[in-house]
């Protein structure tokens, strides 16, 4: 019996990142099509604003979640193609760092121009 050591790569995780879900889907739906790759521990539907049409899914295997991405992604659930990524909050929290650094950058712009100005 050999045992196999099977390396996946850096981003794969049980939690699994969806977008451009129709809005009306229920957590019923969501559970029976990414249900079908795997035992899932939880589903967090985005209900409002810019969360609208998107969700988290974890599974309780990482292969099952890979295996989801590899299948799902594209996948057409009522006319919307979906959109299903490794969940990578590190690229999350870099984007939001980048955005609070141009907000002081914008500020600090507006304070030096009405400094000059008097």
């Amino acid at each position: 019996m050999s045992n196999k050591i099977v390396k996946l790569p850096p981003e794969v995780n049980r939690v699994v990142y969806v977008r451009n879900l129709p809005y009306k889907i229920s957590a019923e739906e969501l559970y029976d099509v990414f249900g079908t790759y795997g035992p899932i521990r939880q589903i967090r539907k985005g209900v409002s604003g810019d969360k609208k049409g998107t969700a988290f899914v974890v599974y309780e295997d990482i292969f099952d979640a890979k295996t989801a991405v590899e299948h799902l992604n594209g996948f057409n659930v009522a006319g919307r193609y979906l959109i299903v990524l490794y969940y990578q909050p590190h690229k999350i929290n870099k984007k939001t760092d980048l955005q609070k650094k141009q907000e002081e950058v914008d500020r600090l712009k507006e304070i030096a121009s009405k400094q000059t100005q008097q």
